[in-house]
């Protein structure tokens, strides 16, 4: 037997124990009277390494695994953790849930999803590739990584560091309709952090590769090569002009706008009256050309998978279409509390695509014209309940077309219903380092406030 069966081996071993474990906790649970119930396992590992000016800062190996129970008596919910794997520890932790759900106070919207919505199907997605890289290896590819970057230029003055990490995971979800689900992935990344300059006109950049599988990576040089022609871009940063204009948020960096998006259609936020979206579906919140739809089925996708946190079978469809907001992002507790129906997101949101209607970021830069490019956001300056928008920022002002100089210490500003609105574009250009591929996103106009004249 080769090492990839003898690994297969035993991850199925590993998925089956976890299965069996989940389902006693959940006969368990009925035995003592709940009347529904649900039990979720992991089995977590990893190794992380880091290093900086060529000396090897932190080695760690991680191992997580446990299990949590959800135990309903009537519409009492209660739940209960352990780490502790063994069938006696196991029964502890139920009883001790059950007796906790006696003294909660019962909510309508608690339970179990439907039955009729639970998954059929546990497809592999292509999501398993665990890299067999041992310690010593994975210090040579950081500091490799760190060395390509600091000897690149001699203006590369200092270093933040470089890593090396992968990670493993598998996690089984049962209830008590009999559903079984079985997950298990992979990633795995190497990053490189470096400084220009000296004194007070130091500048740091990072450059980060990140995917499923080993051999997807960009090798160590490569990381340390881009990141250190990104620090050396922003070297002798001067100070935006103040005034409305374009502004072009890179993949990296538009991903957050999308992440808004979802934050604010999230069930939690809408039940709370937390969300400036609240009562928006159906709406028309973007420019008609504009969609964005959710893929849980796509092979080696980063969150793929046939059912959600509570079972529900997921499914593709449209979260934007036509500019419109289609649906909400729905699990089964907070679709109750909203009066609809899950919508398979218990969780978060699976795989989301953002479509483009422009080619990469050089066209998209010389149709800007004038204007600013941001590369880096920084603070937590969006209120989710008005959709107020104030972040720090840098990036690069734009002159017509190209990019003129790097730019730092502005403000970028105005209100994520007007941004949304106000998008011109989305490249071609998707980063696929994250499970949203979006690339980079154009916004005909907001508040760009920086240090010098208009």
């Amino acid at each position: 037997m080769n090492d990839a069966q003898d690994n297969a081996v035993t991850t199925d071993a590993t998925l089956d124990r976890l299965a069996e474990l989940s389902a006693l906790a959940v006969a368990e649970a009925r035995r003592l009277g709940a009347s529904q119930a649900e039990a979720s396992a992991n089995d977590e590992r990893g190794l992380n390494v880091n290093v900086r000016m060529g000396e090897v800062e932190s080695v760690e190996r991680t191992r997580d695994r446990g299990i949590a129970v959800t135990v309903y008596f009537g519409q009492r919910k209660a739940n209960a953790s352990t780490a502790d794997l063994k069938p006696e520890s196991l029964k502890r932790t139920v009883e001790m849930a059950c007796a906790i759900a006696r003294h909660t106070e019962a909510d309508a919207a608690n339970g179990l999803a439907d039955e009729a919505r639970m998954a059929r199907e546990s497809r592999d997605f292509d999501q398993w590739h665990p890299w067999a890289i041992e310690a010593d290896a994975a210090v040579a590819l950081a500091l490799e990584a760190e060395a390509a970057g600091r000897s690149f230029d001699p203006r590369i003055s200092n270093s933040e560091g470089a890593s090396v990490s992968t990670n493993e995971g598998l996690s089984v979800y049962a209830n008590s309709h009999g559903f079984v689900g079985r997950e298990k992935s992979t990633s795995h990344s190497i990053s490189a952090s470096l400084i220009a300059g000296a004194g007070e006109a130091m500048q740091g950049q990072y450059w980060y590769t990140a995917a499923l599988r080993a051999d997807a990576l960009e090798s160590a040089a490569e990381v340390g090569r881009k990141a250190a022609e990104r620090t050396l871009a922003r070297l002798d940063p001067r100070s935006a002009p103040t005034g409305e204009f374009p502004v072009l948020f890179v993949p990296e960096v538009a991903r957050s706008l999308i992440a808004h998006l979802v934050g604010a259609v999230s069930g939690g936020a809408l039940y709370r009256k937390a969300s400036f979206l609240v009562g928006a579906q159906g709406q028309r919140l973007f420019p008609e050309w504009f969609r964005i739809v959710e893929r849980p089925h796509l092979t080696g996708g980063w969150r793929s998978g046939d059912f959600d946190a509570d079972g529900v079978a997921t499914r593709e469809s449209a979260l934007v279409d036509g500019g419109v907001l289609q649906r909400y992002v729905l699990g089964t507790y907070s679709a109750r509390r909203l009066g609809l129906e899950s919508t398979g997101n218990a969780g978060g949101v699976h795989n989301l695509e953002v479509a483009a209607n422009a080619e990469g970021f050089d066209s998209m830069l010389k149709g800007l014209g004038r204007g600013l490019v941001v590369t880096e956001l920084m603070g937590q300056g969006v209120n989710t309940v008005t959709g107020d928008y104030s972040r720090g920022a840098a990036g690069f002002w734009v002159e017509d077309g190209a990019l003129a100089y790097p730019v730092d210490e502005l403000t970028i500003a105005s209100n994520l219903r007007d941004m949304y609105s106000g998008i011109e574009a989305v490249g071609a250009d998707i980063d696929r380092r994250s499970a949203t591929a979006v690339g980079s996103l154009l916004i005909g106009r907001m508040t760009v406030a920086g240090g010098a004249g208009s």
